[in-house]
């Protein structure tokens, strides 16, 4: 399948609003984008590349050993292990991806508010964004989105065939995984800045995770314009 291509200005951000890499990764673009003065110049047009739909429900232990080796890593981001009761934990996140979507009906910032702000609320404060109700009070704490406007989107389920068109083209060998970046130029770029290995299984061992270039986010912006 042929890879997507987005439009001048934008940098479409493949991922999984529960994968700590691209937490990293989206926030290293929105803080070097604001650093750089390109607000308003380069938008990231958030697609879905949902792990439980290859993997099965999200797991908790994965997420918090992932959680400590993305902290070593990414320190500013402030990751936390699950602090909730575990019957809250969100082992979905697919109406929370299906909300990202909707929200482009009121712009592309707006959607990356909503999702930088779901992930926030997940790696940071615990919060079960799987559930509506706590999907709309991200939205609505975050300031830009018209929380009438998406509750009504997401009770319709106007976005979810977008939600399953991606995971059509997530299963392709188009996208590598979580998060998979592409530039208007056709350049693509899996995972950056970081590499990864695990110390024993997944879930019950632990990753390690080293920064190998910082700088990517200004190199691939500047290239975005």
């Amino acid at each position: 399948m042929i890879a997507p291509v987005p439009g001048p200005g934008t940098i479409q951000v493949w991922s999984d609003l529960l994968c700590p890499f691209a937490f990293v990764a989206v926030h290293r673009l929105r803080t070097a984008r604001e650093r750089l003065g390109l607000d308003g110049q380069v938008h990231l047009d958030h697609h879905t590349f949902a792990l439980e739909l290859f993997n099965g429900p999200h797991s908790r232990p994965g997420t918090d050993s992932e959680a400590v080796g993305l902290g070593q890593v990414a320190p500013e981001l402030e990751f936390r292990l699950w602090t909730q009761p575990d019957w809250t934990y969100p082992s979905t996140v697919l109406l929370a991806a299906e909300a990202v979507h909707a929200a482009k009906e009121q712009g592309l910032r707006e959607s990356e508010d909503l999702d930088y702000a779901l992930r926030c609320a997940f790696w940071q404060e615990s919060r079960s964004i799987g559930h509506r109700q706590v999907i709309l009070d991200v939205a609505k704490e975050a300031g830009s989105i018209d929380v009438t406007a998406l509750a009504a989107a997401l009770d319709d389920g106007r976005a979810r065939a977008t939600v399953t068109a991606d995971h059509a083209v997530a299963t392709t060998d188009a996208i590598q995984g979580s998060p998979h970046l592409f530039l208007p130029d056709g350049t693509n770029i899996h995972n950056p800045g970081i590499t990864v290995h695990w110390e024993g299984p997944y879930a019950s061992g632990y990753p390690i995770a080293q920064n190998t270039n910082p700088t990517w986010p200004d190199h691939l912006l500047k290239q975005a314009v």
